[in-house]
């Protein structure tokens, strides 16, 4: 039954991206932000209006809006009037925003790392191999071409 081995295969996989993400909440939280808030960072330069990272997310956009105002209060967002239309603001990532990402994407790196160390050399070779087949942007289901 392919299907089931898919659903079981996505299943490892997601527990396998909670541990890591559990792993590095720690760090997150001295970092002063949430897991949830971390992604909502991260995708702030590249989506620079709510309602855009609420569909990249998939989040709801109440969700979208509290994240950012925490990241706002915070220093590590902040809003600009989108000079193409007055009415709508557009997000930006602060300098202090960027540190704390950067630390950030360096914690989750190092959990990574060390449930990557389970694996042998050739292991890990073949998992980045296969990563990189299923990511391929010629096989892209979700639109998103910016590669690994």
């Amino acid at each position: 039954m392919a299907d089931d081995d898919s659903a079981q295969l996505w299943k490892l996989n997601q527990r396998l991206l909670t541990r890591v993400m559990n792993a590095a909440e720690p760090q997150l939280a001295a970092l002063g932000i949430e897991t949830k808030e971390f992604f909502v960072l991260d995708e702030v330069d590249t989506c620079r209006y709510p309602a855009e990272l609420a569909a990249k997310l998939m989040l709801p956009k109440a969700s979208i809006t509290t994240y950012l105002r925490n990241l706002v209060a915070a220093g590590l967002v902040r809003r600009e009037i989108d000079e193409g239309d007055l009415r709508r603001h557009r997000l930006a990532t602060t300098p202090r925003g960027r540190e704390v990402l950067e630390r950030a994407l360096a914690a989750l790196a190092g959990e990574f790392t060390t449930m990557m160390s389970r694996l042998d050399a050739h292991e890990r070779a073949e998992f980045r191999r296969t990563l990189l087949k299923l990511l391929d942007t010629g096989s892209d289901v979700e639109g998103d071409r910016r590669g690994p």
